[in-house]
């Protein structure tokens, strides 16, 4: 988010600058804003009525000022977004807090004034002398400060030549207001010990002594209600963002030099180390220096199995640590954190807009305007029938109070605002709602092998010890022993593995030790000689040794003999090992009809053994990074809806091309700046979620706009016949926004999946794990 407030002479590239606009109450606003800073030459903007934010492209030379001076010139306020969520705590109260409380206010003596014109008008065993009188002054300080901000809005509408939801409010309150008092003072209502009966529809039998003023009253109380409501509603679509603002520790207990002193968070820098106590929060992005324990990921990636961390280990800002003393080094602070930046994506993900709202803010631009039409087409045609002024008046005011285009423009953002936020709760990290409109409809998923199916690191996968010697443990520790010296990655899986099963005992040590290129390494471990390395051509094998190198070798993964006094005593098997749940989230993908497909710069036996074990059946292997741009834009050739993941810069091009990009949050920044998804979680079963959550929001986002839609239909021809009172009409019209508000928030209660499981949304059956998937869990552990 950038704002440009100086001329530069020369860079006239775009920039982006967020303004928070205030006072906009319906699509109708969200239009006529963006259609105001579309005038100015070079500027496109997008405005989000749930968020109350406008998202702008300007050239350089379009100052940020220039910008809010536009939006206040469209009868609106703006302002730039605070710089940081500590900064509004440390201002106190914040705006949209003290505007809230304001609303409380004018809501709570709206309902004291209201409240008895209400019970006067509609129980006419209550009316007592002059009781009219009384209920008149009531309502004229309801209509004249009560209502005083629709009045304002809508009079700033008309000065700048246009038509909002305010305007109808205001229309609709001041004509049975004055109607009312024309009954009073000319049409005999004023006379004492007039009685006034009330019928839950309009009717024409008073005549002109008839009293509009509970619908003046009311309309204003049940908007008020009706907003406040819908404001808390819009809030809670929200709370996931706040939540991941809040995730983070308020301050840190720095070690410097032997002593520990406890800081606030903002004096944390890069290279400081700080201390980490059972049950608190990692202060920032680092690397543990000292000690080991469990962290809980759930609130950052979502990810509920604890991870085990230990000297070296990378750690996430907000993981709580839920075992023992860390001492962690900090790598980034502040924007710079994981953290930080899934707080940025999501942000900008909910200042987007959809293809969907985009009509529908269309047609709320020209709603207000047709029913303020259609309100004197009803009036002229009850008056032209020969109706009493009543009965016309009647009809009119409703049609006014009725009519809301305030649906149509929480229809979209609302629901897209709560799947944002509940989607950054799981590990999904949705750039903006266009990814969420195409994921539904990708029905081809392309998946990288290694780092995207696989975790991208060496591991153990098996250990084969002879028949003369079953003792695997002890095996693998002189192994772990005589590989500690090693900088290969097949060394540095072996040592991890050794240690696993030592169960935190130090490793044995090692005399002699000695490295062969392309060979091995050897060493004398426990009075032994051992070595690891690649079987030697002459190197005579147990048949149980050999099939085990056999299996390895047609698994594509790399085998290392142990030798003990130079007798083959162990095979042990080192590759890549499969995500979790990457066979699972596979299969789901395909019940859910999207057909994947596998394509890796990996040899051919490595890319098959991968893709039987997960359940793959198009393989493409040994691809170039133009190559899988280029398979990619076969299948769309085909019709394919393509969705691409990945995580290196091999798979940057591919991730472009593909109607849907999806990256891996531990992969590249060139890879995670192409795609349109990323994964937080290392858990391919994210990929599975994000398309149940896309199906879900997309279903509440229809039932929304057939709600805001259909009551629009119903109401307003009702209203135009004579068969709504106005009254009900101002709670039809409040309950229409909160309703559509309130489906959306339903969206929070999304559940991932169960895990380990084929269940998905339409599907009961899972699909029984292979044999081979058995590779992916080392003896050892």
């Amino acid at each position: 988010m950038t704002s440009a407030d100086h001329r530069p002479a020369q860079d006239e590239s775009p920039v982006t600058t967020d303004l928070m606009v205030g006072g906009m109450t319906c699509a109708a606003c969200v239009g006529r804003v963006e259609k105001k800073l579309g005038r100015v030459e070079g500027v496109t903007a997008t405005v989000n009525l749930a968020t109350g934010r406008a998202r702008i492209s300007h050239p350089a030379a379009v100052t940020s000022q220039e910008l809010i001076s536009t939006v206040e010139k469209a009868g609106y306020t703006a302002e730039l977004p605070p710089a940081a969520p500590e900064n509004q705590e440390a201002s106190g109260e914040s705006p949209e807090a003290a505007a809230g409380e304001s609303e409380r206010f004018r809501l709570r003596i709206t309902i004291m004034l209201s409240v008895p014109v209400l019970v006067l008008s509609m129980v006419p065993a209550l009316q007592f002398d002059y009781w009219q009188w009384i209920c008149f002054n009531l309502t004229t300080v309801v209509v004249l400060w009560s209502a005083w901000p629709f009045h304002e809005r809508a009079v700033k509408g008309l000065r700048h030549g246009a038509a909002t939801m305010d305007t109808l409010v205001s229309l609709g309150v001041v004509a049975s207001f004055l109607w009312s008092g024309y009954a009073l003072y000319f049409g005999g209502a004023g006379k004492p010990g007039m009685r006034m009966p009330f019928n839950l529809l309009p009717g024409a039998e008073a005549g002109t002594a008839h009293l509009y003023l509970e619908a003046a009253v009311s309309v204003p109380l049940f908007v008020l209600a009706g907003r406040y409501l819908e404001a808390k509603a819009k809030h809670g679509t929200g709370s996931a963002l706040r939540a991941l603002a809040e995730l983070g520790a308020k301050d840190v207990e720095l070690r410097e030099d032997g002593d520990s002193r406890r800081v606030p968070i903002s004096e944390l820098r890069v290279g400081q180390e700080f201390v980490v106590r059972p049950g608190e929060k990692v202060a920032t992005d680092g690397v543990v220096a000292e000690g080991s324990s469990a962290l809980d990921l759930s609130l950052v990636t979502g990810e509920s199995a604890p991870v085990e961390v230990g000297p070296g280990s990378a750690v996430v800002g907000a993981a709580v640590n839920a075992g023992g003393l860390l001492v962690v080094r900090a790598t980034a602070v502040g924007a710079d954190t994981q953290l930080a930046r899934i707080t940025r994506l999501v942000t900008d993900a909910q200042a987007g807009k959809a293809r969907i709202q985009r009509l529908a803010d269309s047609v709320a631009g020209v709603f207000v305007p047709a029913i303020i039409a259609v309100a004197c087409t009803v009036l002229g045609f009850w008056l032209g029938a020969g109706a009493d002024g009543e009965s016309a008046v009647t009809a009119a005011v409703a049609v006014l109070v009725v009519a809301c285009p305030c649906a149509l423009g929480l229809a979209t953002p609302t629901a897209f605002l709560a799947a944002t936020g509940r989607g950054a709760q799981l590990g999904v990290l949705i750039r903006g709602p266009e990814a969420l409109e195409r994921l539904q409809r990708v029905d081809t998923v392309v998946f990288d092998k290694t780092g995207t199916l696989t975790t991208g690191h060496m591991t153990l996968l098996q250990t084969t010890v002879s028949a003369a010697d079953q003792d695997a443990a002890r095996v693998l520790r002189l192994a772990g022993a005589v590989e500690y010296g090693s900088e290969h990655p097949i060394g540095r899986a072996v040592v991890a593995a050794a240690r696993r099963a030592a169960d935190g005992a130090p490793l044995p040590p090692v005399t002699g030790f000695r490295a062969v290129a392309g060979s091995g390494v050897r060493g004398r471990v426990e009075g032994r000689e051992v070595s690891v390395g690649r079987p030697r051509p002459d190197t005579v094998l147990p048949d149980t040794l050999r099939q085990a190198l056999e299996r390895a070798e047609a698994a594509a993964h790399t085998a290392v003999v142990v030798e003990e006094d130079g007798r083959p005593v162990a095979v042990l098997a080192v590759g890549d090992s499969l995500r979790p749940s990457s066979d699972q989230a596979v299969f789901q993908l395909q019940v859910l009809g999207i057909e994947p497909i596998l394509v890796t710069g990996d040899s051919p036996a490595a890319a098959h053994a991968v893709a039987e074990q997960v359940g793959i059946d198009e393989v493409h292997a040994g691809i170039t990074p133009e190559g899988k741009a280029d398979i990619v834009a076969m299948l769309q050739a085909d019709g394919r809806r393509v969705a691409v993941i990945g995580d290196g810069v091999n798979d940057a091009a591919a991730l472009a091309s593909a109607d849907l990009g999806i990256a891996m949050g531990s992969g590249t920044d060139a890879a995670i700046g192409a795609a349109d998804i990323t994964l937080v979680r290392e858990d391919m079963q994210a990929v599975v979620e994000a398309v149940r959550l896309t199906r879900r929001t997309l279903t509440t986002i229809r039932a929304n706009l057939i709600w805001a839609f259909g009551y629009n239909v119903v109401t307003v021809p009702l209203a135009a016949t004579g068969w709504l009172n106005p009254m009900f009409a101002a709670v039809a019209m409040s309950a229409s926004s909160v309703l559509v508000v309130a489906n959306s928030l339903r969206l929070r209660a999304f559940q991932a999946a169960p895990r380990d499981s084929g269940h998905t949304e339409g599907a009961d059956d899972t699909r029984p794990r292979k044999e081979s998937d058995d590779l992916s869990v080392s003896s050892a552990r």
